[in-house]
């Protein structure tokens, strides 16, 4: 019955100019209204797409403004120190420079020195927050596009099983035949909250043990994926006394 007044409301008598809105119309109203700044539309946009509890605790406290609060506050500090340095480059040669009429507190001596020896303490302090700020930033953006865990070990020594396990479901082929494996396996998983990009691996043997191209192939992915991976889980056999 909605539907059909809908669309009802479209034809005679009512000839209302209605439509649908298109995919993002309204956030794109928002932001080009003000109501939305860039880094809520992002935080919107990651909240749409959010797989577990911590991506969307994320999303949204990047949509509540604590984020471009902070990004306004650096802002206005640089347009600060821009506004001091101009000042001395313009008229440090002409005159004195009060540090009040630079609103400048600290207690410096006045003219051209004093104030470059404000600006410059203020600027490093701010440089070193940002870098701060990006440092601590990865680990949001591991949490945004998930953590790389890699399965890898000797052929046959259970990383298939695990990964099914892990998944509760076949999503690798599993069989007593060593090196089944010859490609990198991945599943999203749900672990705890945060999203894990669980990759099974072909087992890795050592060099010039074997002369099967595929294999070798699928031993040259196992270890790229071991070299991108946050996690490595390394599966041993506990039967084999070779290894331990």
């Amino acid at each position: 019955g909605g539907l059909s007044a809908l669309e009802r409301l479209g034809s005679p008598p009512y000839n209302l100019n209605i439509r649908p809105a298109e995919r993002g119309e309204f956030t794109q109203r928002a932001y080009g209204s003000g109501k939305l700044g860039l880094v809520e539309v992002e935080a919107l946009a990651d909240l749409i797409v959010a797989d577990t509890s911590y991506q969307r605790l994320q999303a949204l406290r990047q949509l509540d403004g604590r984020l471009s609060d902070l990004y306004e506050g650096w802002r206005t500090e640089l347009i600060k120190g821009l506004a001091h340095a101009e000042a001395v480059i313009d008229f440090g040669d002409d005159e004195d420079l009060d540090d009040d009429d630079l609103g400048i507190e600290d207690d410096l001596d006045s003219g051209q020195m004093g104030v470059w020896g404000a600006i410059r303490p203020k600027m490093t302090a701010l440089f070193l927050k940002m870098e701060m700020h990006l440092a601590d930033a990865q680990r949001g953006e591991i949490l945004r596009d998930g953590v790389k865990v890699a399965i890898v070990g000797v052929p046959n020594a259970g990383k298939s099983s695990l990964l099914n396990l892990l998944a509760n479901r076949d999503a690798a082929i599993v069989s007593p035949i060593a090196g089944t494996t010859r490609d990198v396996v991945e599943v999203t998983l749900d672990l705890g909250g945060v999203r894990c990009v669980v990759s099974d691996t072909a087992g890795v043997r050592e060099d010039g043990t074997t002369d099967d191209i595929i294999e070798i192939e699928g031993i040259k992915r196992a270890r790229k994926a071991a070299a991108e991976a946050h996690v490595l889980v390394c599966m041993v056999d506990s039967t084999d006394e070779s290894e331990g």
